[in-house]
């Protein structure tokens, strides 16, 4: 028989006080019946003090062992005993079924008519100024991997600056040829052209021949040839290769002359080298710059001699890029050795090439900054490039770029907008300045020594700089650009950077109006530059007090429209200095008024 027991039951008499345990059910209910009577009987039969007496016992609580849940737990019902294993056989036959599925039909989707593209297009316009533009491209696949191609470049105008008494005519054709080939392992091309261009030295001084009579100064006028022609012959090739620790190879020859018997020979050579070591691409540039030339005077027609000049600069450009999470590491050096081959002033320079890019904001910000330089390699050609009214007389030596500091951020302010800001510090030894040449008004001068042209001074220089850029797609059918550098400049020999602006801003924008018609509009700004002249030999002289001489900053738009009649004839018109304002780009150098220019493009296929 099973107990159930009660916590604790109680009683009291006028004796003592008792607690135990107390059984229930009828048992329980019996035994307190009995020991009630026998409290009772005694009561009647004998009275007793009263008296109290607690009795205490010290509560000792004590914990059960603790057992461990196994995992799989032991079940010991007859219902978990082993199964049986029962073998079974499926007999399968065919059945016999006249469905068919219909068949899918591929959902039609519109396709655009996928523009052709023409491996050739001509080029005609004509405009004020008796302006003359012409271009043809064409190329031609042999076979399956070479090809052949060339173009033909003419730009020319006949002049008609407003307050010019020079011809002012210029003239620029030029015809270049490749042949190459796209092979499996490799490709490479060979090129060759050539290159007349025909400029006149226009800008004489404003106040030339104010120390003469009409008719003598109209005499003198009348006798300076201006022309001036340069020539260039060039040839060159470049070979890729695929797979291979020989990278690529790059070859250049340039033959640059003019009428006055100046001569020019550049031979650039750079091959690449690039070796994989520990998943890190590391390449090597290997570079060989020749340079050599004469003049035959000085600007002063004193010398005897011709001026000669001649450089050879060996390089080495070791470089390896290092990824790391979100950050890229561009790590390198240029070496350099200077070969003076007249007047054996010979150097040996290191520069850094270091640059580091973090992504700040993922492409929306991302910082980058860097110290580079290099040693740059002038010649009489890319001056001309530049300014094509230099005087045959000048002194060629290359520039020592020793540092380029800079830091900035770029990144996207939208999916459409884009940014680039960026400040730096240049410093740099034998910097090439442009500055016009003094003049007298001798009869006996060459034709480039009235003081209408320039020449090349050098200085050492720091220059500090700011760079912005916006560009913004706002759609398909338009785009927007613009950008600004703010510089200030400081010189070691030269009282000024001549002909260097601190403030220079372009803008552009571009409209697809429809499909047929698009259309264009650039301005761009050019703040103050300075220049220096000195005036001899005529009664007027220019005071010290107005050198050097501020060039006027100036303001220049331009604009353009076209029609695209078929996939093949597109027709333009172009505007050039709207504004119709006959600026300096040059000291005394005006240049044309309001320019107009129509013509169609032509493309075709052979």
């Amino acid at each position: 028989m099973t107990f159930k027991y009660l916590n604790i039951k109680s009683f009291t008499n006028k004796t003592a006080t008792f607690s135990a345990p107390f059984p229930s059910g009828r048992v329980g209910v019996g035994i307190l019946f009995l020991l009630v009577s026998q409290f009772s009987f005694a009561q009647k039969k004998e009275q007793i003090g009263t008296e109290t007496v607690n009795v205490v016992k010290p509560y000792t609580p004590t914990i059960s062992d603790a057992f461990k849940v196994k995992e799989t737990p032991s079940l010991e019902e007859e219902g978990n005993a082993k199964k049986e294993t029962i073998k079974y056989t499926i007999f399968s036959f065919p059945v016999a079924s006249t469905f068919t599925p219909s068949k899918g039909k591929a959902e039609g989707v519109e396709k655009e008519k996928q523009e052709h593209l023409f491996k050739n297009y001509a080029t005609f316009g004509i405009g004020n100024y008796g302006t003359f533009v012409g271009e043809l491209f064409v190329n031609h696949d042999l076979n399956n991997t070479n090809y052949v191609g060339g173009m033909f470049k003419h730009h020319s105008s006949q002049g008609g600056i407003k307050g010019v008494e020079l011809d002012d005519r210029f003239y620029d054709t030029s015809i270049d040829l490749t042949y190459g080939a796209h092979e499996k392992d490799l490709s490479w091309n060979f090129d060759l052209g050539y290159q007349n261009q025909v400029y006149n030295w226009y800008g004489l001084p404003t106040d030339f021949g104010s120390s003469m009579t009409p008719s003598d100064r109209r005499t003198l006028i009348n006798g300076i040839k201006q022309q001036q022609d340069y020539n260039t012959i060039t040839a060159g090739g470049k070979i890729d290769f695929t797979e291979s620790v020989f990278d690529e190879a790059i070859v250049k020859f340039n033959h640059f002359s003019d009428m006055y018997g100046s001569s020019e020979n550049r031979f650039y050579v750079k091959p690449s080298f690039k070796v994989d070591i520990m998943d890190t691409a590391i390449r090597t540039n290997v570079i060989v710059d020749y340079v050599g030339g004469s003049f035959k005077k000085n600007y002063s027609n004193t010398n005897v001699e011709p001026l000669k000049y001649g450089f050879t600069n060996f390089g080495i450009e070791p470089s390896f890029v290092v990824l790391k999470d979100d950050w890229t590491l561009y790590i390198g050096a240029g070496i350099y050795y200077s070969l003076d081959n007249e007047k054996s002033n010979n150097k040996f320079l290191i520069y850094p090439q270091i640059s580091a890019s973090y992504k700040v904001v993922g492409d929306l910000m991302i910082f980058y900054a860097g110290a580079k330089g290099n040693l740059e390699q002038n010649s009489y050609q890319d001056f001309v490039k530049e300014n094509p009214f230099l005087s045959p007389t000048l002194n060629i030596s290359p520039t020592d770029k020793q540092y380029d500091i800079f830091a900035g951020l770029k990144g996207k302010l939208t999916n459409n907008v884009s940014y680039n800001v960026r400040g730096s510090y240049l410093n740099e030894r034998n910097k090439a300045l442009f500055r016009s040449n003094d003049y007298t008004e001798r009869s006996t001068n060459e034709n480039y020594a009235f003081g209408n042209s320039l020449q090349v001074v050098y200085d050492d220089m720091r220059t500090l700089s700011f760079y912005g850029e916006l560009k913004a797609d706002f759609s398909q059918n338009v785009t927007f650009g613009i950008n600004g550098t703010f510089s200030t400049y400081t010189n070691d020999l030269e009282s000024e950077a001549w002909n260097l602006p601190k403030i220079k801003v372009n803008s552009n924008i571009d409209f697809a109006i429809t499909k047929k018609w698009f259309a264009g509009v650039n301005v761009f700004y050019v703040g103050e530059r300075k220049d220096y002249k000195t005036n001899t030999d005529i009664v007027y002289i220019v005071a010290p007090s107005q050198n050097p001489i501020v060039l006027k900053s100036y303001f220049d738009l331009n604009a353009n429209v076209g029609f695209k009649y078929n996939e093949r004839f597109t027709a333009f018109l172009r505007a050039n200095n709207i504004t119709n304002k006959a600026y300096e780009k040059w000291l005394n150098y005006s240049v044309q008024g309001f320019q107009i220019v129509a013509g169609v493009n032509y493309k075709f296929d052979f």
